[in-house]
């Protein structure tokens, strides 16, 4: 990034994650219109692609809004050139990454299939790109076709940090509905051994979907658990395995982060949903990383936008500090 990008406003110049070069799909190897992979070259530590997709919500939809809502809300985070000073430490976080935005998926709208195929080989490409690839939605129902794109990891963990399970059979004879991906995921990817579950609350709960992830021995963590004890929520966390890290911002308390379409109370606090990441990130090799279900038309104070791009930005430098 050249320096002439550093010194913009956060409301000037073009909208892109962090303020990070645009480079589109079709210039990393791939065409994330037509759904065609490529050969992509290495180079970029962190990758964003946006997933537009909010077509399979059961209540409130506009997270097809959230990959441009957060663009503009990262710029109050972009990243200067010797990277973010942690006053309580005296360093820099996040010094020297690479940070590339790669453009959105051109999603088919009401073709699901197409779509699915379009996100997961915008994802395959994007991981042969970047370190990290960092996936904004969109609904949870597209962390389906993108883990489809991990389907070479050879024991591959999933750590969800969400309100809701999402691991239904089926919702309205729906099965690839946002409360349905962990539970296609499971049934198409022999890789994808356990899955993690935490900040889980409410009252409206699928109980078949709770027993047959039980029975799979997918760990379930309440948020309830995690206000009791923070320490011991981290300890359940997976350990020196390859992690897909996806994060539901409806996993945070709807009193910080009402933008989202089915919010919960008594969620996260900020901070503990911070630490949950910053721990997986420092216990695991992390292959990718999701942050789903912003609606950020249902907050025009523009908070949960602004909130969801920091936590972003704080997740981005604990993977680089993990990185060593």
């Amino acid at each position: 990034m050249s320096g002439a990008r550093h010194t913009e406003l956060p409301f000037t110049g073009p909208a892109t994650f962090f303020k990070a070069p645009f480079v589109p799909m079709v210039e990393l190897g791939g065409d994330a219109g037509s759904g065609r992979p490529g050969p992509a070259p290495v180079g970029y530590d962190v990758g964003l692609l946006g997933v537009p997709f909010d077509f399979a919500v059961g209540f409130r939809p506009g997270a097809r809004f959230a990959p441009a809502a957060l663009r503009a809300a990262s710029g109050r985070y972009v990243l200067p050139p010797e990277g973010f000073y942690d006053q309580e430490t005296d360093t820099f976080r996040l010094a020297g990454a690479r940070l590339v935005d790669a453009g959105d998926v051109d999603v088919a709208q009401l073709e699901t299939a197409v779509s699915h195929d379009r996100i997961t080989a915008a994802a395959r490409t994007l991981r042969a790109a970047a370190g990290l690839p960092v996936f904004v939605g969109g609904d949870h129902s597209v962390s389906f076709p993108l883990l489809r794109a991990f389907d070479d990891v050879r024991e591959l963990h999933v750590v969800q940090l969400d309100a809701h399970l999402d691991y239904s059979e089926a919702r309205n004879a729906t099965r690839y509905a946002n409360s349905s991906p962990f539970r296609r995921a499971v049934e198409a990817l022999p890789g994808l051994k356990h899955i993690t579950v935490i900040g889980l609350r409410g009252v409206r709960a699928d109980a078949e979907a709770f027993r047959a992830a039980r029975v799979r021995g997918h760990k379930l963590v309440s948020a309830r658990a995690v206000r009791a004890g923070l320490a011991e929520a981290v300890e359940g966390l997976p350990r020196d395995v390859d992690v897909y890290l996806s994060v539901d911002v409806d996993a945070l308390d709807a009193a910080e982060l009402p933008g989202t379409g089915s919010p919960e109370p008594e969620g996260l606090t900020y901070g503990e949903l911070r630490d949950l990441v910053a721990a997986t990130f420092a216990r695991n090799r992390v292959v990718g990383m999701d942050l789903m279900e912003l609606a950020p038309e249902l907050d025009p104070t523009g908070r949960s936008a602004l909130l969801a791009a920091r936590l972003l930005a704080e997740a981005l430098a604990a993977w680089w500090r993990a990185r060593g």
